[in-house]
Formats: C-alpha cells, sequence, structure tokens
C-alpha cells in the first residue's frame, strides 16, 4: 500500500483511467507505481517523454545496465526487480543475470559495461564525487560525450523516480514474486515486495 491516497483502479476516471489503461497495455496489470501518479496524471506523461529522450539514443542492454546499476545504488526493490526482469527477459541468460546481480565487476561483462555500471552507481550515491577523470575513463572505454550525456542522464533520471516511489511507499508488484528465490532476493535491495495480487481495470460495459 503507498503512503499517500491514490484513485482506485475499479474506480478511475478520465485521463487517470486512461493512464491505467496505457499501464495495463503495456504490463498486462496497473502497476503500484502508476497508482500513485494518480495525484498527477501530467507528471507521469511528462516522465515518459523524458524517458522515452533518454532511451531512444542507446540500445536494450546498455540501458537496462545502466539502470539496474543505478537502482541498486538506490537499493530500489521496485526498479531493480523491474529492470533485472527486462534483461532476464531480452538481453541475459539467468545465469549470467545472477552474477550481474550478485557483483557486476566479477560477472562476464565488457570491461566498457562494467565501467557503466560503476559510474551509474556513483552518481546514484554521490554524484558530486564524479571527476573529470572519471569521464575521461568513459572515453578510454570509447564513450563519446554524447553517450555519456546518456550514461548520466540515464542515472540521474533514476534518481527522480525511484525515489519518488519509494517516498511514497510504493512497494514492488507481486509479480516479482514469481522470480526465482535466489535472483529475486538479490534484486530486494530495499522495499518488500508486495502480497496483494495485482490488478486490472475492469472490462468496458
Amino acid at each position: 500500500m503507498a503512503f499517500i491516497e491514490t484513485v482506485p483502479v475499479a474506480e478511475a476516471t478520465g485521463e487517470v483511467a486512461d493512464m491505467y489503461e496505457r499501464a495495463q497495455a503495456g504490463m498486462g496489470y496497473v502497476p503500484n507505481y502508476t497508482k500513485l501518479f494518480s495525484q498527477n496524471p501530467a507528471a507521469m506523461a511528462a516522465w515518459g517523454k523524458l524517458l522515452g529522450s533518454v532511451r531512444s539514443r542507446m540500445d536494450t542492454r546498455r540501458y537496462e545496465l545502466t539502470t539496474l546499476a543505478a537502482a541498486c545504488a538506490l537499493r530500489s526493490s521496485y526498479c531493480s526487480l523491474a529492470h533485472g526482469t527486462v534483461l532476464q527477459e531480452q538481453v541475459l541468460s539467468p545465469d549470467q543475470l545472477a552474477a550481474v546481480a550478485a557483483d557486476f565487476t566479477a560477472a562476464d561483462l565488457a570491461p566498457s559495461e562494467v565501467a557503466t555500471m560503476a559510474f551509474a552507481g556513483q552518481i546514484a550515491r554521490d554524484a558530486t564525487a564524479i571527476t573529470a577523470a572519471d569521464i575521461d575513463q568513459l572515453r578510454g572505454h570509447g564513450f563519446s560525450d554524447a553517450e555519456i550525456f546518456d550514461l548520466a542522464a540515464t542515472a540521474a533520471a533514476r534518481c527522480f523516480f525511484s525515489k519518488l516511489l519509494d517516498a511514497l511507499g510504493a512497494e514492488p508488484d507481486a509479480v516479482y514474486l514469481e522470480l526465482d528465490d535466489e535472483l529475486r532476493n538479490r534484486l530486494t535491495v530495499g522495499r518488500p515486495i508486495s502480497q496483494r495480487e495485482v490488478e486490472q481495470m475492469p472490462p468496458v460495459g
């Protein structure tokens, strides 16, 4: 349960109902995080545009590894579970993902990917600790300044979203209980997974 009131799925109308329907079309249910935005659907729309502008310049593997590193550093169970799931479904084998979740520096990743995840994690923990030498290290791995911007934007955007969800008490959706036990435990880095069944919009008519 969130710490603030949200519009119940069965009672949603207007732009909130539209937002819930869009979320359900993508996820198969209305996620707990979407319910938070029933207090400000325009903020969800703005978030979607920002995220889209960042993701459009990165391939899935780079975006998801960068996001996972930031989410774990932020102790955001919701985001680490969500993006860990995407990595497992689209990018990495279960064994590879388990290794990354356990210690990405010792997993079978390219040196540039290890550098990417370290950079994202440092931004999430303390961006003031980033130095010009860190940027030069990324350049040494072949990243252009535009690509470095995208890495930083991805990690910084995750700070907004993860902090908002945790500040308002959104629990990771119960669907994540279906993950392998070891992986689920490694990705549950903060708030526990909800025990409440996920909800769907009532059928029209």
